[in-house]
């Protein structure tokens, strides 16, 4: 074999362990049973090459690029490909262009898959709508991030959604597997043994992204001195310096499903309170202030007047890392977190701001009751701006008498509970009305 053909048969050899692994049929795709496995409707219009529009939602390494990958060997149709990260709406265009021409001439589908499409802005995902509409195109977009957050509503209106679960260490462990049994495009053709215990550390430190697995194999495959015979072995220490830790997923969705957590967290359990807020900061990255500002909140819209002190909490917390900056006050901020979660909880605040916002819908305009009107100038009696009863002249410092709009007089909005320090709150209110 001369040196030229020599290069020409290695040349596949050359690419990346998972691109070369990349699975090129439904039975060889790793996960996702829920939604391609036997007899599923997605499964089915792959097999029968009857794709419509679709949206592919899940996180990195889960299997969206390989399913259109799939997709584009199944169909008859041209499959074009675009990363939104770099197309344009020219781009866009010229493709709905040739997908025209190829429907009219030669009667000929078109499928567009647009990677990342989260990246896509509003205008340039709206240059898709109309050939989407019309069929001129079918539709098929892959993303990370929320759909309802970051796709155009029509667009996603007009293709079915399939969420792709992430994906675990079993299924990282069988496709190292497949890999190293693999001659043609695995490792098969190596004299290669892995031991057990180093190809479960792989996958738990891959984190389910079955490409991040593959290249950690390969990584130590090719990187580590064969013995005496030929063989390589890779053993867990080797596997531990191929790769050194999990992928942990910080995008823009899972921020906000951690922050969501954390608030849901706050209003019944210190333990998961306390760890989203660690795991947000010290893992994700995030900034301590998100969830501070969070923490007022919720001390006002759960907590609120059945722990009035939650609220200083809270802000001294927000005070502190302003001055003394992580991770020094991680104590104050899990301090003022631990004390809003033990607090007695009640949302009247929250219901009252409800019922307060609907009445003021309702009523439109508001007139002030002439008593409660300004009379610090000469002539306010003259104008009847009089008749106001000064609560501090009276018995327990209050006197009934109307605060509210003539078109709502008589309403209530602020309820409240018998929650902490907001049951005597409600004996006040009770005592008030019964005189």
């Amino acid at each position: 074999m001369d040196l030229f053909s020599y290069q020409e048969a290695e040349t596949p050899r050359a690419r990346l362990l998972a691109d070369r692994m990349r699975p090129q049929t439904l039975d060889e795709y790793i996960g996702q049973e829920h939604i391609v496995g036997a007899g599923k409707l997605l499964r089915r219009a792959i097999e029968g090459d009857q794709v419509s529009s679709v949206l592919l939602y899940g996180p990195p390494g889960c299997g969206k690029t390989t399913l259109a990958h799939i997709i584009s060997l199944r169909t008859a149709g041209e499959f074009v490909k675009l990363n939104a990260v770099d197309a344009s709406v020219k781009d866009v265009r010229e493709v709905i262009d040739q997908a025209r021409t190829n429907k009219t001439m030669f009667g000929k589908k078109t499928i567009l898959f647009l990677d990342e499409v989260h990246r896509f802005n509003t205008a340039r995902q709206d240059a898709l709508l109309p050939a989407v509409e019309q069929g001129i195109i079918i539709f098929i977009g892959a993303t990370t991030e929320n759909p309802f957050h970051h796709v155009n509503g029509a667009l996603l209106s007009r293709s079915t959604l399939f969420q792709l679960q992430p994906l675990g260490e079993e299924h990282a462990y069988e496709a190292m597997r497949r890999a190293l049994a693999d001659r043609e495009r695995g490792l098969g053709f190596m004299d290669l043994h892995a031991d057990e215990d180093a190809l479960r550390h792989i996958a738990a430190m891959a984190g389910g992204d079955i490409r991040r697995a593959l290249n950690a194999l390969e990584l130590a495959a090719v990187t580590t001195p064969s013995e005496q015979d030929g063989s390589v072995r890779i053993t867990l220490e080797v596997a531990q310096e191929s790769i050194r830790k999990p992928t942990i997923r910080a995008d823009l969705s899972t921020q906000y499903d951690v922050l969501s957590a954390f608030h849901k967290s706050v209003r019944g359990s210190s333990d998961a309170a306390l760890f989203w807020f660690l795991y947000a900061v010290e893992k994700l990255g995030m900034d301590p202030m998100t969830f501070i500002r969070r923490l007022i909140v919720a001390c006002s819209e759960d907590i609120g007047l059945a722990n009035p002190q939650a609220m200083l909490q809270a802000v001294t917390a927000m005070d502190a890392y302003h001055k003394i900056g992580w991770p020094e006050a991680k104590y104050n901020i899990s301090q003022a977190i631990l004390f809003a979660v033990e607090s007695p909880k009640s949302n009247a605040t929250a219901i009252a701001i409800g019922n307060a916002e609907a009445a003021i819908e309702r009523a439109g305009g508001a007139e002030v009751p002439l008593h409660l009107r300004d009379t610090h100038y000469r002539g306010a009696q003259q104008l009847g701006h009089e008749g106001y009863k000064y609560p501090h002249d009276y018995p327990n410092h209050y006197v009934m008498q109307q605060y509210l709009p003539d078109s709502l007089g008589g309403m209530t909005f602020y309820n409240a509970t018998e929650q902490g320090m907001e049951d005597k709150i409600k004996q006040n209110q009770q005592r008030r009305k019964s005189k």
